[in-house]
């Protein structure tokens, strides 16, 4: 899948985002990476994020759709979702505290002991303040690119929304600034005294593929396959 609508950062743009407390892991700090091109990378290559917060006390962590512009994610919802309403609008709202999550897996590693079993994957987790979107072109401008996240060229293809439909979509934006990236590649970290042992070892690939596209019953024949589906 290709990169979002998300434009280049300007030239003077710091390539890293800045380490905190929250973004620095207790274990393994070695597979941590601040790196902005590769934070940028793992969120326009997933579908999903996690987006966890406190409700009545408790934690909910609720996946849904995500799209990156620039240094901002967009979070797709209803207007009657509780933690949209939550987040106001940063004028008369303080905004919701969030963590927002992304993860891929690549690949299963299997080791010769069950406790070197592991995951090839790469994440991002994200803190901050979200707040919903109310301007009219920024709420356009950030549904165009959820719409693209998942098919890049699709917003131009399709119907925008109309007034009703936008009264009872929200989004909600969370800037990228307290944010760190964790990877783990390569084949598994078996024991010494483990290696003579008779157990297969190594890795599975984990590969997402797309189909062939099946149009709608009701599609007329005569509609060609847009060319940006042809790509996938």
């Amino acid at each position: 899948m290709t990169a979002t609508t998300a434009d280049a950062p300007a030239a003077d743009a710091p390539a890293s985002y800045t380490p905190t407390d929250r973004t620095t892991p207790t274990r393994k700090r070695a597979r941590a990476s601040y790196d902005k091109d590769l934070v940028h990378g793992i969120l326009d290559t997933a579908y999903v994020c996690h987006l966890g917060f406190v409700r009545d006390g408790a934690p909910v962590v609720l996946p849904t759709l995500f799209a990156r512009v620039d240094d901002r994610l967009y979070v797709h919802g209803s207007t009657g979702s509780r933690p949209l309403r939550a987040a106001g609008d940063g004028v008369e709202s303080p905004g919701l505290p969030v963590c927002l999550t992304v993860t891929h897996v690549d690949g299963l590693v299997l080791a010769r002991s069950a406790m070197h079993h592991s995951l090839n994957y790469r994440s991002v987790v994200v803190h901050g303040t979200a707040h919903q979107v109310t301007d009219p072109e920024e709420l356009r401008t950030a549904l165009d690119a959820l719409v693209d996240h998942v098919v890049p060229g699709r917003s131009a293809d399709s119907r925008p929304a109309n007034a009703k439909e936008l009264a009872a979509t929200a989004v909600i934006r969370l800037d990228l600034d307290e944010v760190s990236a964790k990877v783990r590649a390569g084949g598994p970290n078996d024991d010494a005294e483990d290696l003579a042992l008779p157990h297969w070892t190594g890795v599975v690939p984990v590969r997402t593929a797309y189909g062939t596209p099946v149009p709608a019953d009701d599609l007329d024949p005569a509609v060609p396959l847009p060319a940006y589906l042809a790509a996938l």
